[in-house]
């Protein structure tokens, strides 16, 4: 805000409110109900995975969707349906680098030649398991620039989702079993590579600023924590960069809103990505406006998140650009949709159009991903 008004805290502390004293009808409680049991705890919704992949491959779910019956049982449902991405034969198991090694629940990876920093990585909950190849790749960037990662086994969920819908009690206990998981490791910093994560865990100290036993503590952990383009940006890079392509690579980095509002990182992102040999960075208009994610809105909220998510896709891919750039995995799923779904307007028709006139599909990816890439020098 312009004026400096935190409307961050606001919304923070005016959400519990709301789920205190306004009614729900029962499908509203019983899917928000649904969604604080299963999206948090990554163990369990590891469990739906194997039904959910035989969903998508059996064609049960090009069925479902032909026919229209969820969104005739719950247009909330029917939403959270048609976002769900395929499900990666790497969402069965942590994948980790060959020279990982494992001690009291701890997978700690050495850097690449000397050793610089030492930091602490937590993995997410839906990321590490809808996208995990962007876990992989983090690893991979963060030990080829002199970085020792030290992942425990036993972390949990940052308590973004619970934080930014009003669950108090859920959140605390979240945040202060992730502090617990990191504590005393001498790390030189807490790295997440997913932005709305990323806010909250900055926001520890405001969470539990009234708990005797973790104010302080929790304070500390937030000083400690930095997402993973803010903390490349501020060390450098030190391993080589190769192309990501033999031709040039035109890349649209797509600013998330926890990201750009809520931890005020622009410049570093795109400082990392410049440094790639070969690509160009282009800028869509109104690029400061929310995709419609928004953590589950969405889900609960589907009609404006669409109407949202459609006028973000049309002025992404009005850049021209080859791939977008996406460091939050409400951004990616809620962009990756909108290129893949059906259109229904004018705008729409025309932003598929445009993906059509391109020579490549348009591809989105996390920043880590093209780091990535671009050190092993492994074409797009």
């Amino acid at each position: 805000c312009p004026s400096g008004v935190q409307y961050d805290r606001l919304i923070s502390a005016t959400r519990p409110q709301v789920e205190r004293q306004v009614p729900r009808s029962l499908p509203a409680q019983a899917l928000r109900q649904l969604i604080f049991a299963l999206f948090p705890y990554p163990q369990r919704l590891r469990q739906f995975l194997r039904p959910l992949q035989f969903y998508q491959r059996s064609g049960f779910q090009q069925l479902i969707r032909s026919l229209g019956l969820l969104k005739q049982i719950s247009p909330q449902l029917a939403a959270m349906e048609a976002l769900l991405p395929p499900v990666s034969p790497n969402s069965f198991r942590e994948v980790f680098p060959s020279n990982a090694v494992q001690k009291n629940n701890t997978i700690y990876i050495p850097a690449q030649g000397t050793q610089r920093y030492r930091v602490g990585l937590l993995l997410g909950c839906v990321q590490r398991l809808f996208n995990p190849a962007v876990n992989e790749a983090t690893i991979r960037v963060l030990t080829a620039n002199g970085c020792e990662v030290v992942i425990p086994l036993n972390q949990g969920c940052c308590a973004a989702l619970t934080h930014h819908q009003g669950q108090e009690n859920q959140t605390e206990t979240l945040a202060r079993e992730m502090i617990d998981c990191f504590s005393d490791r001498s790390l030189d910093a807490v790295l997440i590579n997913a932005s709305g994560c990323g806010h909250t865990l900055k926001e520890y100290g405001a969470i539990l600023a009234d708990d005797p036993h973790y104010a302080e503590r929790a304070k500390a952990f937030a000083n400690r924590v930095k997402d993973v383009q803010e903390f490349l940006a501020e060390i450098g890079l030190t391993s080589p960069l190769a192309p990501l392509r033999k031709e040039p690579v035109t890349i649209v980095y797509q600013d998330a809103c926890h990201m750009l509002h809520g931890q005020k990182i622009y410049h570093q992102p795109r400082q990392l990505l410049r440094q790639i040999p070969g690509v160009t960075l282009r800028e869509p208009i109104d690029g400061a406006l929310c995709c419609g994610s928004a953590g589950i809105y969405n889900i609960l909220q589907p009609e404006v998140a669409a109407e949202l998510g459609q006028q973000k896709v049309k002025n992404l891919v009005a850049t021209g650009a080859d791939i977008i750039a996406s460091a939050n995995i409400g951004c990616f799923v809620q962009i990756s949709h909108h290129l893949q779904s059906p259109l229904k307007s004018q705008d729409q028709s025309q932003v598929q159009s445009q993906v059509q006139a391109q020579s490549k599909p348009i591809s989105v990816l996390h920043p880590m991903q093209l780091l990535d890439k671009s050190i092993a020098n492994v074409s797009l």
